[in-house]
């Protein structure tokens, strides 16, 4: 990873255990390599959607979701103008950017919740 980017992954990382910490019925979360890629998920099944991170060739980190939840499109529904969007797959950063930690640390918690606001269950 450039030296460039390492900073910025480093904070991304960092928010999402954050999050993970701070929201309700998330729990413990597991950090492992999914497809080479650090992949965070709750260690309790059935909670939420995996949130993995990615260095790009260009110095960028994207943030990737599983495209079969919806959660990018939601994501670009309640922030249109906060991210730059790739497809319905990914939040991409890069290290000159400035990021809207409010925002991104909502889109982490939606991710991590994915499953238990799926099946209606209270925060």
């Amino acid at each position: 990873m450039t030296a460039a980017r390492q900073p910025l992954y480093d904070d991304l990382r960092r928010l999402i255990f954050e999050v993970a910490a701070a929201t309700e019925g998330v729990g413990e979360i597991a950090e492992s390599l999914k497809w080479g890629e650090p992949s965070f998920a709750p260690v309790k099944p059935r909670i939420g959607s995996s949130v993995r991170l990615a260095a790009r060739p260009d110095g960028a980190v994207a943030m990737t979701f599983i495209c079969h939840t919806g959660l990018v499109d939601r994501f670009r529904e309640l922030y249109p103008g906060a991210f730059d969007f790739e497809g319905d797959r990914a939040l991409v950063f890069r290290p000159e950017m400035a990021i809207d930690r409010e925002a991104l640390s909502h889109c982490i918690a939606l991710a991590f919740t994915y499953h238990l606001r799926k099946r209606g269950q209270p925060l």
